[in-house]
């Protein structure tokens, strides 16, 4: 986990955000449940991202990071979920504590035209949904739009639930957003609020 204290208490004195979707593009998926054709498991990647914008009760982006405005920008993470079409990993068995890291996220942000919409964007980047173990793995950033510093960056790992896919694995979201509403948020504010 990343936690920039300096910004993250700028952060909580923002009223604004902007939820830039879910990312995919450096997503790993387990053999046993994604051994589907790759424009189907596209059309996915569209239809979890459109199930946060049109949900917002379930999904709520604004209870959960308590910001009353939030601006919807989807144009980087469907160019990057676009680019890997016919190029996505799939294992049969995936070692999820090691695929990603705060760096390679850093790198990654660095290298995107940010859209200049508000002080800070959210974005959720898939780390690997893992139907063997039935858990999806998450990270959760937050940066500054104009430096592109990263604010927090924190890997989440849910179960799914559910009967079709498109549901079975919208629940690791769902739960991510429970989590950090209920429990995420206050252990973000007390580890800045801390004296060094």
């Amino acid at each position: 986990m990343y936690l920039n204290k300096e910004l993250f208490l700028d952060f909580l004195k923002e009223r604004e955000v902007s939820w830039l979707g879910i990312d995919f593009s450096k997503a790993t998926f387990t053999k046993k449940g994604f051994d589907i054709p790759n424009d189907i498991l596209q059309l996915y990647f569209s239809e979890w991202n459109a199930l946060i914008i049109s949900d917002q009760k379930k999904y709520d982006i604004r209870v959960a990071f308590r910001k009353p405005v939030v601006h919807f920008d989807l144009s980087i993470v469907k160019k990057q979920n676009k680019l890997h079409k016919g190029n996505l990993p799939i294992r049969d068995v995936i070692r999820m504590e090691n695929l990603l890291s705060t760096n390679i996220i850093a790198n990654y942000i660095r290298q995107e035209t940010i859209p200049n919409i508000s002080k800070f964007a959210l974005f959720f980047m898939v780390e690997s949904f893992d139907n063997t173990i039935k858990k999806g793995s998450v990270w959760v950033v937050a940066f500054k739009c104009e430096t592109k510093e990263l604010v927090l960056c924190e890997k989440f790992t849910e179960s799914p639930g559910g009967f079709s896919v498109k549901s079975y694995w919208a629940r690791v979201f769902f739960n991510i957003f429970f989590n950090i509403s209920r429990t995420a948020y206050y252990r973000w504010e007390h580890l800045v609020q801390e004296k060094d």
